[in-house]
């Protein structure tokens, strides 16, 4: 984890805390070691944030290569471990740089539907993922985000202090006996929604909205 990352992991955690309530439910079932897949639904800006912060190690976040194009983000978002990816199509080089890092024992948050809601509901998932998954044969963990939406929805609106909580699911395991991962991992190759993280639906907790895990 270098300075950079390191800097912006306790910030995230700190703001989670200060400013939305931020909670995590079934934190002990993120994989802190070896190659993983983090699957996540996509809601806010804030997603990437909250999600690195639930992670005890230095983990990689895919971005839209566009992102970089800024001067000041060209420089940062490098240094915070972001794949840049080009949102026109399947973007091979992104592909080939995720199975690389994968390969190599670090874990990535990837967002299946691939932009942010409009709505707050579920996406249809972007092509792509199922190959890498098949080409790594890494642990997916299904993971999803509640209130991120309410708190900085895209198209505008402002930025909310409401309650944000990320309800991460039971990692989905592969070994040498699945001959064809990618058609039994919670994530289709393109037009439909992920479906281990849409089970996982919001249920009343302490008087709040929370999530609770069916996965």
């Amino acid at each position: 984890m270098n300075f950079y990352y390191w800097l912006g992991y306790h910030f995230s955690r700190l703001a989670g805390r200060l400013f939305f309530q931020f909670r995590v439910i079934h934190r002990e079932r993120m994989i802190q070691s070896g190659p993983a897949i983090f699957a996540m639904n996509h809601e806010s800006y804030l997603d990437p944030l909250l999600a690195g912060s639930t992670c005890d190690r230095a983990i990689y976040f895919l971005a839209r290569r566009s992102l970089l194009d800024a001067p000041l983000l060209g420089w940062l978002l490098p240094k915070l471990n972001v794949i840049p990816v080009n949102q026109e199509g399947v973007d091979r080089s992104a592909i080939k740089a995720l199975i690389r890092i994968l390969k190599a024992g670090n874990g990535v948050l990837v967002f299946p539907e691939g932009a942010r809601t409009l709505d707050g509901n579920l996406q249809p998932a972007e092509p792509g993922l199922g190959f890498v998954i098949a080409k790594t044969r890494a642990p997916v963990v299904p993971m999803r985000i509640f209130g991120a939406h309410e708190a900085l929805p895209r198209g505008g609106g402002g930025l909310h202090f409401v309650p944000i909580t990320i309800v991460i699911g039971e990692p989905i395991v592969f070994n040498a006996a699945d001959a064809n991962p990618a058609p039994v991992v919670p994530i289709r190759n393109s037009g439909s929604q992920h479906p281990c993280v849409a089970r996982v639906k919001p249920a009343p907790l302490l008087g709040r909205e929370f999530a609770a895990p069916v996965c």
